[in-house]
């Protein structure tokens, strides 16, 4: 599962964009370890519920020796696994010294996510991007008034005059979807500047609270079109409260006001917190356009019978303490023209010429939402015929088009990466895959290793709280699926 959609489905299931900083300083040198772990039990306690993220800063943990060290590892196991730390490191070189730091970092402390320097480039970089399932976070435009030595130097590029950090914000997010920038959050020119060239980039903001950061301003600034992809990051203003606690609840909620007012302001609808779904684009969860469409999809699913408790055997093999059937959709008129509202709503924004349904779940879905969008179907065959006109692909087409790959429901990509397969050996272009429900990571892991971009309606966990909310989840049941999911 990739860092920036835990990432944002810990900041849905926090309502919160509040990165809290671990950043303690102790005046016992003798005992630093013990005091470390005191301040930070102390509001890692308290500020659970408000934190879509932690990042501790290297530097005040380094500064102890290996007791501070000892200390951090202490600390990161304190922080529940669903919410990401971001190790604020700062550090990277090249070949096997950059390997050395990506190791520390990523599988000695087992960080989520770190802060990177881009000055040494691509190179540097690698061996960090090289663990698929971690984030990065380049610097960009920092927070002190130091970085405007040289990070605002104007350039020129193909006749563009720019400052170095828009250069390098480019540049950067060009390597990989799992690169995020570091952006002050009291630099409200360069959070815009920055959110205009890449509306989707994920931007950690330091600089709120202590040094100055105004959050209506920041959010307003830096905040993307879903409600989602700023960061603000606060440490002192929380960690030297009374109550940590509290201040991290008066800080997620200030902050979720701020994306309110800036969300009505720009769009002229009502956005609420609580309302960001795990519904995927190209780039990760968004905020569900029509709410009621998805609310009345799920709870048609229940009504249908589409989801029953037990023990299945899935097509993978897998044992599942729940099924999902989608098949029932099509006994029920009113549920398959909702199931067409929702594919529509994912593909409203995606090229395609043809849609292909894959047999048999996918089929009667495909149709559809052909019928919805007046668009032509294809059906991709399990097996070539062996007779009349022996296709592999039934329909109407011409090579080098584009097809929209459709199914029910995914678990794993094999059935998805063979229906795409056949689809390229005619000639034609599998770029995009819409799913009703998402379950797991793995399918998503697997159908984007082979080049295609997964967009899923709802989640599973979506359909779960759902069934929380009616009473059909005791207990145990809740657990045995908990684990079967991995959490």
């Amino acid at each position: 599962m990739s860092f920036f959609f835990r990432l944002s489905t810990s900041a849905r299931k926090h309502k919160s964009l509040l990165c809290i900083g671990l950043d303690p300083r102790v005046s016992n040198e003798e005992n630093a370890a013990a005091g470390i772990v005191e301040l930070n039990r102390r509001v890692i306690d308290t500020t659970l519920p408000y934190a879509a993220a932690y990042k501790p800063n290297m530097a005040f943990y380094e500064c102890y020796g290996s007791a501070g060290l000892d200390a951090l590892s202490e600390t990161l196991d304190m922080i529940p696994d669903d919410v990401p730390v971001i190790l604020d490191a700062k550090r990277n070189d090249i070949g096997s010294t950059a390997e050395a730091y990506a190791k520390a970092v990523f599988e000695h402390f087992g960080a989520d996510a770190v802060t990177l320097n881009a000055y040494m480039g691509r190179d540097s970089v690698d061996p960090f991007l090289s663990y698929t399932d971690r984030g990065l976070f380049l610097l960009c435009k920092t927070s002190n008034a130091g970085g405007n030595d040289f990070q605002t130097l104007t350039i020129r590029e193909n006749g563009e005059e720019k400052p170095l950090y828009i250069k390098i914000a480019r540049t950067v997010c060009a390597w990989s979807d799992e690169i995020g920038l570091v952006v002050g959050g009291n630099d409200i020119d360069a959070l815009s500047a920055v959110r205009s060239v890449l509306p989707e980039v994920w931007i950690l903001a330091p600089g709120i609270g202590a040094q100055g950061g105004s959050i209506p301003e920041a959010v307003a600034a830096g905040i993307r079109s879903d409600g989602l992809g700023i960061l603000p990051h606060v440490s002192r203003s929380i960690a030297n409260a009374d109550d940590p606690g509290a201040a991290a609840k008066k800080m997620r909620d200030d902050l979720n006001e701020a994306r309110e007012k800036t969300f009505e302001a720009s769009t002229g609808s009502t956005f609420s917190a609580g309302s960001i779904s795990l519904s995927q684009n190209e780039n990760g969860p968004v905020i569900e356009k029509n709410k009621e469409l998805k609310e009345s999809l799920l709870s048609g699913l229940l009504d249908a019978g589409c989801f029953r408790i037990g023990e299945f055997v899935l097509k993978s093999g897998m044992v599942s303490p729940f099924y999902i059937d989608l098949r029932r959709i099509g006994s029920n008129p009113s549920l398959l023209k909702l199931a067409a509202a929702a594919y529509a709503s994912m593909a409203e924004n995606l090229e395609f010429d043809r849609v292909a349904g894959i047999p048999v779940a996918g089929l009667p879905l495909a149709t559809a939402l052909c019928l919805e969008i007046q668009t032509p179907l294809l059906i991709p065959r399990p097996e070539r015929k062996d007779h009349g006109t022996g296709n592999a692909v039934e329909g109407d087409f011409k090579p080098g088009e584009r097809v929209l790959l459709l199914d029910d429901l995914i678990t794993t990509g094999g059935a998805k990466i063979e229906a795409a397969d056949v689809l390229r050996g005619e000639g034609l272009r599998v770029e995009h895959l819409t799913v009703l429900l998402e379950r797991g990571a793995k399918g998503r892991e697997e159908v984007e290793a082979s080049g295609i971009k997964l967009h899923a309606f709802a989640h599973i966990d979506e359909l779960l709280e759902l069934c929380d909310r009616r009473g059909m989840l005791d207990n145990q049941t809740r657990k045995r699926i908990e684990t079967f999911l991995g959490r």
